[in-house]
């Protein structure tokens, strides 16, 4: 399966991006087509499975939201996080690092079809929110 990467630093602690990236509830902010999540009652815990709603229906020339569910793969808090997006059959892999004070390094790794929803933008677009998103280093 082709596999996409990048990798970008945010102006936030690793402590602070690990506090947004684990709130399921955020995930429809900084996952690209994604609108909404229903986490089970166990949250972000590996074998967790959240169900995961699209943001439009398809058309002609666009490709079909996100929809079906998030399996949660293996949690190192706040260090890593791997999921599977069923929906998309996406592979995904956030590693978190310390960059010096208030800036974490976030690689993003995605593995999957390109047709159905892999493309290589996608870590970027993911990085870019969360770059947006999480300014607290920012002074």
């Amino acid at each position: 399966m082709p596999t996409v990467r990048a990798s970008r630093e945010l102006l936030a602690s690793r402590n602070d991006v690990w506090a947004f990236v684990s709130d399921p509830y955020n995930l429809p902010n900084w996952w690209p087509r994604v609108a909404g999540v229903q986490p089970d009652r166990r949250g972000l815990a590996p074998g967790a499975r959240w169900h995961v709603q699209g943001r439009a229906e398809p058309t002609l020339l666009r490709r079909p939201e996100a929809v079906g569910s998030l399996l949660v793969r293996e949690v190192q808090a706040p260090e890593r996080l791997e999921f599977h997006l069923t929906g998309d059959r996406l592979d995904v892999e956030l590693v978190l690092e310390n960059a010096g004070p208030a800036r974490t390094r976030a690689t993003v790794r995605v593995e999957g079809p390109w047709l159905v929803g892999l493309s290589r933008a996608l870590p970027r677009q993911v990085l870019g929110r969360l770059y947006t998103l999480l300014q607290t280093g920012a002074a």
